[in-house]
């Protein structure tokens, strides 16, 4: 890289700055995207001014990294943020390896773990290696380093200041007369607080040194000259085709007769559970968790054979991808049944966060199975971690599509209304609406607003809101525009237009849990006992 050291290094450093403005001592909000747009920003300029421009296929990921970083102050639901920020630092670290080479759609898991790891080295070594290269390049060239340099001065101070702090303080304990200077001096400049201003300076050099080192290898290690497996396999294949057909044709027949065995509870429905004497809670909790583990592992142990087994001749490949998609298809197979158990649980008893999650992750792991059987069949094995990614980005992107916490209160209020007019018994558990995000609050009270709404129904809607507005109000801290999320901002909004009906419930504080007592004197509680 030829950009001038000093460019670099004001550029990294101010957005380490940057990064303690946005987020020391401020909640997440809108600052995260903020921050990396600046980051991106910085990046580009120090790359594109070099002349190191990005491949094409490199800036595709721009997009998939824009959306999860609006995501992160769009929703409020823990997992779909933690998965915004995660899928966010991802993308950002795909492109730092590929910026040059754009081969991220050929990596294959390997190339992503080996990747990621060199990103780490650099990010710790690289500025090392780059000052070095810097100096034994002017020295050569005869050119001698600036006569004003200012980092002398900074490591200087650096050092300097705790020095400083020790002494001081002792002189301050051996001279009372001392110490009263010293004291008016910590006022003037409100030095009580050094050291958390050491521990910030410390923190923004270090992050603007690891900034550095992943520009340093988007400049010159991002090339994608080599993938894993073009010359040879990482692992040469090293087990006999019998081998692996054994083990994979006696996994292929115990599913076979697992199948054939346990059909009639794949689809039979309630009918089956009365038959056997099974709760709907028994029936659907029964092996759940053990499916979808034999799904992980029958496809893992799939994989594995298929980088180590040698198969010679068209015959043997045959045999092979006919067993692995057998293997593949009856794994589908039991992961419809642990769908279908999902979904009596979740008409029994309603949706949950970990019922949603659980839900969507079935149906994006049933598409990657489908998608490693396609890829068997035409033998493009190295293509399953792009549909691996493909599926958890998927998977990520369809939570805040959803709205967790907003299709959770949906669904369970229909539920009530439809039991109602089925003349069916079905308590509404609108406690546990207490224990969503934001998210959920613009449709509680979208629903409270429903005229038609039943007077049961808007009570427990009303007294869920009315215990939100209350645990919403003992945080009296004020937010800065670092910290703006569009959620809260919502549900602020959304509370403020029901405030004179929500007056109308009192909320007691007398015991433990805090309750709600209704305009017709019911009383509601507002800690939930949910279990999932």
């Amino acid at each position: 890289m030829k950009t001038n050291p000093n460019k670099l290094w004001i550029i990294v450093i101010a957005l380490g700055w940057l990064f303690d403005f946005l987020f020391w001592k401020k909640t997440p909000g809108v600052n995260f995207a903020i921050y990396v747009t600046f980051v991106l920003v910085g990046a580009f300029y120090l790359l594109l001014s070099d002349g190191i421009r990005p491949n094409r296929k490199s800036l595709l990921i721009l997009t998939v990294l824009g959306v999860f970083a609006v995501i992160t102050f769009l929703r409020a639901e823990p997992i779909t943020t933690f998965l915004a920020y995660a899928f966010t630092l991802f993308s950002m670290s795909i492109l730092a390896v590929t910026y040059l080479g754009g081969r991220w759609i050929q990596y294959s898991i390997s190339d992503y773990f080996g990747r990621f790891l060199t990103l780490l080295a650099s990010a710790i070594a690289r500025p090392v290696s780059f000052a070095a290269e810097v100096r034994k390049t002017q020295a050569e060239s005869g050119v001698r380093p600036p006569k004003w340099n200012i980092w002398p001065f900074v490591r200087g101070i650096i050092i300097a200041l705790p020095v400083l702090a020790i002494f001081a303080s002792l002189l301050a304990s051996a001279d009372l007369i001392f110490s009263q200077k010293l004291n008016h001096v910590i006022q003037l400049f409100n030095l009580e607080k050094l050291p958390e201003y050491i521990f910030r300076l410390i923190y923004i050099l270090v992050i603007g040194y690891a900034l550095a080192g992943v520009v340093l290898h988007a400049a010159t290690q991002s090339t994608d000259e080599k993938l894993v497996g073009d010359d040879k396999p990482l692992v040469p294949a090293f087990l006999g085709f019998t081998e692996s057909a054994i083990v994979l044709g006696s996994v292929v027949a115990l599913f076979t007769v697992f199948v054939i065995i346990q059909f009639q509870y794949f689809f039979g429905g309630q009918t089956n559970i009365h038959i056997d004497g099974y709760t709907y809670s028994e029936y659907a909790r029964r092996g759940f968790g053990e499916l979808v583990a034999v799904a992980f592992f029958a496809l893992l142990m799939l994989l594995v054979l298929s980088g180590i087994t040698k198969r010679e001749g068209e015959s043997q490949r045959r045999v092979f991808s006919g067993l692995g998609v057998a293997l593949v298809i009856l794994v589908l197979v039991m992961l419809v049944s642990a769908y279908q158990r999902l979904v009596l649980y979740e008409a029994a008893y309603g949706f949950s966060r970990l019922r949603t999650y659980t839900h969507v992750f079935l149906i994006w792991t049933g598409l990657l199975l489908i998608a490693t059987i396609v890829l068997e069949i035409l033998r493009k094995e190295r293509a399953f971690a792009l549909a691996a990614v493909i599926a958890a980005l998927g998977f990520a992107i369809s939570l805040p599509l959803l709205n967790v916490d907003a299709f959770i209160v949906r669904q369970n209020v229909q539920r009530e209304l439809r039991a109602a007019e089925n003349s069916d018994k079905v308590d509404l558990d609108a406690q546990y609406f207490t224990n969503l995000s934001d998210d959920a609050v613009p449709v509680l009270v979208s629903t409270l607003q429903t005229p038609s709404l039943p007077a049961p129904v808007k009570d427990k809607v009303a007294a869920s809101l009315a215990c939100i507005r209350y645990t919403r109000g003992l945080d009296k801290s004020q937010l800065s525009w670092q910290s703006f999320h569009l959620a809260h901002f919502t549900a602020d909004r959304a509370l403020a237009s029901v405030k004179k009906l929500l007056d109308s419930y009192q909320v007691t504080t007398s015991d433990w849990p805090t309750k709600v007592i209704t305009p017709g004197g019911n009383e509601f509680q507002c800690a939930s006992n949910y279990y999932d």
